[in-house]
């Protein structure tokens, strides 16, 4: 008697991401493309066209950067290098690109003036995502600001080690240190994606890596998608150091708040320690990204301060479209999720 056929839903890699169905057009083409193995249809001027901030493009490009990161669950591993994935995916770069770089035409051009008001907490932090969570944040609100945020920290510090091999001296052996207490510091059980999932548990999610891609709302994807541009492309390794140094500069006092959420609303001990971690290990990687990575950095290649700035500012854009995204659904009782949590 032969043996029964495996189930398909027993064997699937469960390392690995469900692939999504499209939003239009390009991340439609993108999804049916890596389901059939062949190439991308979409008109020629579907990137022209597309919203750069809009859910089509930005779900294209994430499709396409997760096959740099874990790939999806039946599509094969050779596509990340496909001809005519990396054309398309090209197009969608410069779109997004130029939409940025409009966006930030006025924005400092040295080091100096990017970070210095980076360096100071303001005053008012009445528009602050964090400040709202640790004061009158609710628990489906952390809830839903784990889900998204759970695209970026499933693989917290992946994009930003692509940048390594292109870093020499004191900017090199910086930023090695620094990942390496990301990535747990020799320990798996601290690698900081785990602890993240760690947190997700409490919170009574799915620490499935992509789990919430469906979820997620356009904001949050191009936030996820700069880190990968910079990552991919030696020639914005300036911007991605920029990107990691804020990052590390601004982490340490909202992870305060968001510990004390975490505390507040009674989301569980790893919930708290996720953002407790952050505290103490950001204010130190914020003095070496700034006076090892930084400074290493320009010491080197002096030419690329404007790209480090445009890597800051580029952050604190995203971050802000964010935010707003999330206080305005809140501010209207609505989720800040495409599909609500209680809808799954």
């Amino acid at each position: 008697m032969p043996p029964p056929s495996p189930d398909p839903v027993a064997v699937a890699d469960r390392r690995r991401p469900r692939l999504v169905e499209g939003r239009g057009e390009l991340s439609g083409a993108v999804s049916d493309a890596l389901r059939s193995g062949g190439p991308p249809r979409c008109a020629p001027g579907a990137v022209p066209d597309a919203d750069a901030w809009g859910e089509d493009l930005q779900l294209a490009l994430y499709l396409l950067y997760e096959l740099h990161y874990r790939g999806f669950d039946g599509v094969d591993d050779a596509r990340e290098w496909d001809p005519d994935l990396l054309r398309l995916r090209q197009a969608m770069e410069v779109r997004f690109l130029d939409a940025l770089r409009t966006e930030l035409s006025a924005a400092p051009r040295t080091v100096e003036d990017a970070f210095g008001p980076l360096l100071v907490e303001p005053v008012d932090l009445s528009g602050s995502l964090s400040r709202h969570l640790e004061t009158c944040g609710e628990l489906w609100q952390l809830r839903e600001y784990a889900a998204l945020r759970s695209l970026y920290h499933l693989k917290e510090a992946d994009p930003h080690a692509w940048v390594i091999p292109r870093l020499t001296g004191r900017a090199k052996a910086a930023m090695v240190a620094i990942e390496y207490d990301e990535f747990g510091a020799g320990r798996a059980d601290r690698i900081h994606a785990q602890l993240f999932a760690d947190l997700m548990t409490d919170l009574g999610l799915d620490p499935t890596y992509g789990r919430y891609l469906d979820h997620a709302p356009a904001p949050l994807l191009a936030s996820v998608n700069l880190m990968s541009l910079f990552g991919l492309h030696r020639a914005m390794r300036g911007a991605l150091v920029g990107h990691f140094a804020c990052v590390e500069v601004t982490s340490s006092p909202g992870s305060r708040r968001l510990a004390k959420a975490m505390r507040r609303c009674g989301a569980g001990p790893a919930a708290e320690h996720f953002y407790a971690e952050h505290v103490e290990a950001d204010a130190v990687h914020e003095q070496v990204v700034r006076h090892e990575v930084i400074d290493g950095l320009l010491v080197d290649e002096p030419d690329l301060e404007e790209d480090i700035a445009f890597g800051c500012a580029a952050t604190v854009l995203l971050e802000d479209r964010l935010a707003s995204h999330i206080r305005e659904a809140w501010d209207h009782e609505r989720s800040a999720l495409r599909t609500p949590l209680h809808d799954q």
